[in-house]
């Protein structure tokens, strides 16, 4: 599912495997257990974080096929709902730990995958490969609450939210940089992720505060933290039988 380890005196998280890293519950669980153990590091505190992924994909948002496997409508709307939840508590986990955050993008980021990258403080993407895509108008879903509330923290222009939301615009790496989006392109994947651990190791030698540092930036990001204990569209759109439509 994923691995945790320290290079130098950055950690760096990696989803494994070639699959889409789509988010179900297990792999949500996987993810948040990492993040646990980093927290009882002793020297997470003063360290920074680098989340990667093998393949294709860095997420291609949440297990739709996981949530639809089942003949009952109740049945996938609690399970999507349970995405929903699972993915809310990763938000929390991510804004709270107390180290900078870097989200290496090797590939495509969609949806969820997409709303997972920009709870990190950073995003570094790979030039030549993969896309950064809400495509919740292009699957007929609304977009639920938390990602636009990430997309107006992350994202200044409202030009840009509007393209990324009711274009459901596929951005290339370059294309993000300049709607504000990504903070650096990186090459190929092995050249993202070391463009990662070079950031990383420049924020270390601040020698900042993790706790500090954590607080900040909940207060950074409080309207994104007034959506994580219910997601009122998710919950509004399976009572009216969402789980028809995926």
């Amino acid at each position: 599912m994923c691995t945790l380890e320290k290079r130098g005196n950055v950690y760096i998280l990696t989803l494994t495997g070639n699959d889409e890293h789509r988010l179900n519950p297990t792999l949500l669980d996987s993810i948040r257990s990492a993040l646990r153990r980093l927290r009882s590091e002793p020297t997470s505190p003063s360290s920074v974080l680098i989340t990667t992924a093998h393949g294709k994909f860095f997420s291609n948002g949440y297990d739709l096929s996981w949530a639809r496997s089942t003949t009952s409508q109740s049945i996938t709307s609690s399970r999507y709902m349970m995405m929903s939840s699972k993915l809310r508590g990763l938000a929390s986990d991510l804004i709270s730990l107390p180290m900078p955050t870097i989200a290496a993008i090797t590939g495509h980021a969609s949806a969820a995958g997409m709303a997972f990258a920009l709870c990190h403080d950073y995003v570094i993407m790979r030039r030549d490969r993969g896309f950064l895509y809400m495509s919740e108008l292009d699957i007929g879903l609304v977009v639920p609450a938390l990602f636009v509330a990430l997309l107006e923290c992350k994202i200044g222009s409202p030009k840009a939210r509007r393209d990324v939301v009711l274009m459901a615009a596929k951005l290339t790496a370059e294309m993000a940089v300049e709607k504000g989006i990504v903070d650096k392109v990186g090459g190929s994947a092995e050249e993202t992720v070391e463009a990662a651990v070079r950031l990383g190791e420049e924020m270390f030698k601040r020698k900042w505060d993790g706790q500090v540092y954590a607080k900040n930036r909940m207060v950074v990001m409080g309207k994104v933290l007034d959506e994580l204990g219910f997601d009122r569209t998710v919950e509004e759109e399976n009572g009216k039988g969402i789980g028809s439509k995926l």
